[in-house]
C-alpha cells in the first residue's frame, strides 16, 4: 500500500478537516511544519517528523517533541533557499511517500500560498500525487492527457484551470457549463476561472496533449 504523508503547515487549519485527514493517513506519516506543530501539540498528536526554521513556533513545544517524544527534528536556518513547506515535501518524498496531502498551506500571506502551489511541481515531476486542501479548496497539478472530474466526487461546485508554465495548446473541456475546444490556454486572461460540471452531465473532462496546469476544485464559504 502506498504511504500517505499528511503535511501540517503553518497557515490556516480547519480543526475538523485536519483531524479527519490525520486520522485517515493509514500507513503513512504526519510531518509538522513550523507553526503547524502548535496545532498538533494542542490536540496531543505526535508527528513522525518536524521540519522548519521555527521562527513562528515556541522552542518549548519543539523541545517537548524532540526530548519527551523522540521525534526527529529537521531544523533549518531561517536564511535558506526553500520554504518550510517545500522542505517538508522533499522529506516526505525521501521517506517513500507516494501520496502527499498538504494542510495549512492557505489562509495567510499570498507569497507563501503561491510558493506552496509552485512546490506541487516537485512531487508531480516525480510521479507522486500531491494536493493542497482546505475547507473550500483542493489544488493540484495535472499533466497532458485526460482528467475526469466526476460530479459525485467533486470537492466543490466549481473548478478552475491555470497554466503554470508555457502556453497550453489544444486545450479542451467537455461536459462543463463553459466548454472549450482546441483552445490556447495562456496566463494573461481569466477565461478558465469558475467553471462547473454541466447540469445534465455526470462528469467534466479536461484534455490537452502536453504541458502542466494548476487545477483548483472550489466551493463557496459555508
Amino acid at each position: 500500500m502506498s504511504k500517505r504523508a499528511v503535511i501540517v503547515s503553518g497557515g490556516e487549519l480547519d480543526e475538523e478537516l485536519t483531524l479527519r485527514e490525520i486520522g485517515e493517513r493509514g500507513t503513512g506519516c504526519v510531518i509538522a511544519v513550523d507553526r503547524g506543530l502548535e496545532f498538533l501539540y494542542s490536540h496531543q498528536i505526535v508527528p513522525d517528523y518536524i521540519v522548519g526554521d521555527f521562527d513562528s513556533v515556541s522552542r518549548e513545544i519543539v523541545d517537548y517533541y524532540r526530548v519527551q517524544k523522540n521525534v526527529p527534528v529537521r531544523a533549518h536556518n531561517p536564511v535558506k533557499d526553500a520554504s518550510d513547506t517545500e522542505l517538508a515535501i522533499r522529506l516526505a518524498m525521501t521517506v517513500g511517500s507516494k501520496e502527499l496531502l498538504i494542510l495549512g498551506a492557505t489562509g495567510g500571506r499570498l507569497d507563501h500560498l503561491w510558493a506552496n502551489i509552485q512546490s506541487l511541481m516537485i512531487p508531480f515531476k516525480a510521479g507522486i500525487d500531491a494536493k493542497i486542501i482546505d475547507r473550500q479548496n483542493l489544488v493540484r497539478i495535472i499533466g497532458g492527457g485526460e482528467t475526469r472530474l466526476k460530479k459525485s466526487k467533486a470537492y466543490g461546485q466549481f473548478f478552475s484551470v491555470f497554466p503554470i508554465g508555457n502556453e497550453i495548446f489544444g486545450f479542451n473541456i467537455s461536459g462543463a457549463k463553459y466548454p472549450l475546444k482546441n483552445h490556447t490556454l495562456t496566463s494573461d486572461n481569466s477565461l478558465c476561472v469558475s467553471n462547473e460540471i454541466a447540469g445534465d452531465a455526470e462528469e467534466a473532462v479536461i484534455w490537452f496533449p502536453s504541458g502542466e496546469v494548476i487545477l483548483m476544485e472550489t466551493r463557496d464559504k459555508d
